[in-house]
């Protein structure tokens, strides 16, 4: 096993043991332990999940709930030492395959009749597989957008282009920048981490033609088109953004946007959900959206991510947590979602059939676009700039989790002027290369 995350500290199960005990005071029940990250999607779950249990008696569940960085180290942990501490695991399509790889998750099976895998988007169901075999179920999926308050570029005489660029954002920022209210132009992420200011970093240097690895997969990162990239990132979050940006990740900017403070906001398409239909979006009425904006390389990947319900092999009690990640992710509980908390809310980005839903298509104006931005996310060899990887926002290798983290923090720097951007992607090429050869990767 290659993966640096692999060599956590084991203290970390120990603090796992403790948050999710080991089992039920009642023989004849089985406790099924969820980890989960604290998104609003899968705070809805927990909640409609005492319907899973009113079905299924003999089955209780225990839920960890936690913030994305912290679920992903104590999950890694938790099923690479093999501790058996989660029975249900939320992860990425990152993950995914390349654990089915290691065996660390059981392979999807036994799934109900009428649970119609077809039915899965072919993108979001492709990414979850591993040599034909679902590994994961797709619980929500997503690609990004360009969210913007269509109030404030009014109100300055601005008009958003069908298809920005990386470069128009710029000036639209700037212009709509406005201190003294506490209304900044533009929010990005800024928080370390290879899935939170990674992610948003990776898709604008992949516009600015930039790449990870080249070819031969040696490190591109001290590069013109990385430097272009960065440069552009640290220079408008620091001219533009909010004080303190490198606390910023999904749900920090997704709560800045949705109390005003943002003009202009580039992130994952799960948010549309919130920013049009949530209690505490006070910009409902106001917000529009355009694609993620457009560099060099107009054909580069662009965002694709899922959060899936797996199986660890060292789970204790697989029956159940298959039936409940199956429960979780099935067309009924898109029903139960759509019945019990409005169309609007149903999990984005995984069903056929909820796009084909009249209701939903009234509910949440945004889904034909959500989509479509799913469905071209990775395009078929059309980039301008070759890639030995297919993923958008991250690398599909077990060494980038800790690459990825390493790098987030290195840039984050940039953003707090601890170092300059020729100091930071030096530093990242030599952390990158290295890392690779560790890993026994390098070609």
């Amino acid at each position: 096993m290659r993966m640096a995350t692999a060599t956590i500290l084991v203290s970390w199960t120990v603090a796992i043991a403790a948050l999710a005990g080991c089992g039920s005071s009642d023989p004849s029940t089985t406790l099924v332990t969820i980890a989960t990250v604290n998104n609003g999607d899968m705070i809805v779950m927990k909640k409609l999940a005492a319907e899973f249990e009113h079905e299924n008696p003999s089955i209780r569940l225990r839920w960890v709930v936690l913030e994305e960085n912290v679920l992903r180290q104590r999950v890694t942990t938790d099923v690479a030492t093999g501790a058996g501490q989660f029975d249900v695991v939320t992860i990425g399509n990152y993950e995914a395959p390349i654990w089915a790889e290691l065996k660390w998750l059981m392979p999807i099976s036994a799934l109900p009749t009428d649970y119609d895998v077809e039915d899965l988007l072919q993108p979001v169901r492709e990414a979850v597989t591993y040599r034909g075999q679902l590994f994961a179920l797709p619980f929500y999926a997503e690609s990004a957008m360009t969210y913007y308050r269509a109030d404030l570029f009014a109100k300055a005489g601005l008009k958003m282009p069908e298809r920005p660029t990386y470069a128009q954002i710029a000036k639209f920022a700037d212009r709509l920048t406005d201190r003294s209210k506490q209304v900044y132009g533009i929010c990005l992420r800024g928080k370390p981490g290879w899935g939170e200011n990674m992610a948003t970093i990776t898709a604008i240097v992949h516009a600015f033609g930039g790449r990870w690895f080249d070819m031969s997969w040696h490190a591109a990162l001290d590069t013109p088109e990385w430097h272009r990239g960065i440069t552009y990132y640290s220079d408008l979050l620091r001219k533009d953004g909010p004080p303190g940006a490198t606390a910023n990740g999904f749900n920090e900017n997704l709560a800045l946007f949705a109390s005003g403070h943002c003009a202009i906001w580039i992130d994952a398409t799960v948010a549309a959900t919130l920013l049009y239909g949530g209690e505490t979006s006070r910009v409902s009425g106001a917000v529009s959206y355009a694609p993620m904006p457009l560099g060099e390389d107009v054909h580069a990947p662009t965002w694709l991510w899922s959060w899936n319900l797996a199986v660890p092999g060292s789970s204790r009690h697989a029956g159940a947590a298959m039936k409940f990640a199956a429960w979780a992710t099935s067309k009924a509980y898109v029903r139960l979602v759509a019945k019990t908390q409005g169309w609007i809310f149903a999990p984005p980005g995984t069903r056929q059939s909820t796009y084909d839903s009249a209701e939903y298509r009234r509910a949440a104006p945004f889904a034909a676009f959500v989509q479509n931005a799913i469905k071209n996310a990775l395009p078929k060899d059309s980039e301008a700039t070759p890639r030995p990887y297919k993923s958008a926002q991250f690398v599909s290798i077990p060494s980038y989790q800790g690459i990825g983290t390493q790098v987030g923090q290195i840039i984050a720097a940039t953003l707090t002027g601890q170092t300059d951007v020729d100091a930071a992607l030096k530093e990242s090429q030599a952390i990158t290369e290295r890392a690779l050869e560790q890993s026994g990767q390098a070609k």
